[in-house]
């Protein structure tokens, strides 16, 4: 990460004085670095520095003229909204980038416009829209039907992230859905060839649909395995440290390892 400023600057460099031929390429590139620093940005709460980097992210894929990558800078933009909490506007922002993606007549095609709708499922569950949330995942779901599990322009998507998301917008939604995201939890466990942050972010999610639930221990032994599988995600998870803080208050008689767990990820 402390080559990535260097990094930039290089590529951007580039772009502007490569002959016209070389530019798609360099740009491209100049997003997915930008995409690096925007993903160490918003894990670590700088947020005015990540919507700063979106909105180059957004620049630099308009200069590699490919709908595909401008949809998936797309639903990196959707990370402004959340930090911001503004699930009306960031619903509305993934509908324009959705009915501004490509048809969807390839597998990379399906999966970009398959991962907006995903994406726009869960902000919907945000915005407490239940109907507009169940529409876009049966969009997601559909499209997932048609391409294998695989990472396109930097985002996963398929049947299992699917699957996960599916949880998220349970848990999103709140009150009698979260029982939808056991139901899931019951049935599927997802698989190890998924990226480490998405398995540990479906077992984040996991916990709080159980300590929602009345289910401590289980929301515990949830928060355990995400660490295991994504110790550096889990830690700077907020809700992770939310959750942990919430054990410690429910179980008085606090037990050595939750007060290590609590102590591991600065839970208060």
């Amino acid at each position: 990460m402390r080559d990535l400023p260097d990094l930039l600057a290089e590529l951007t460099r580039a772009l502007h004085t490569a002959p016209a031929a070389e530019h798609a390429e360099l740009a491209r590139l100049l997003v997915s670095a930008y995409r690096s620093a925007d993903a160490a940005a918003y894990k670590l709460g700088a947020h005015d520095l990540s919507a700063r980097l979106v909105e180059l992210m957004r620049w630099a894929a308009a200069e590699a003229e490919d709908p595909l990558l401008a949809a998936s800078v797309a639903y990196v933009r959707t990370e402004t909204f959340f930090a911001a909490r503004a699930h009306g506007a960031g619903l509305r922002a993934l509908r324009q980038a959705i009915d501004a993606a490509p048809a969807p007549s390839t597998a990379g095609a399906r999966a970009a416009l398959g991962a907006l709708h995903m994406r726009a499922a869960v902000i919907a569950g945000r915005a407490k829209d239940a109907d507009a949330a169940q529409d876009h995942l049966s969009e997601a779901t559909e499209l997932a039907r048609s391409v294998k599990e695989d990472v396109y322009y930097g985002t996963a998507f398929g049947p299992d992230s699917v699957r996960i998301h599916q949880v998220s917008v349970a848990v999103s939604l709140g009150g009698d859905h979260v029982s939808d995201a056991l139901t899931v939890s019951h049935e599927w466990k997802p698989p190890t060839t998924l990226p480490d942050e998405r398995r540990s972010g479906f077992y984040i999610e996991l916990a709080r649909a159980q300590l929602w639930s009345g289910m401590a221990d289980g929301a515990f032994e949830s928060l355990k395995v995400a660490r295991k599988i994504a110790p550096q995600h889990t830690r700077d998870h907020p809700w992770v440290r939310e959750d942990a803080s919430t054990l410690r208050r429910l179980r008085r008689a606090d037990s050595e390892t939750l007060t290590s767990f609590a102590e591991w990820c600065a839970a208060t």
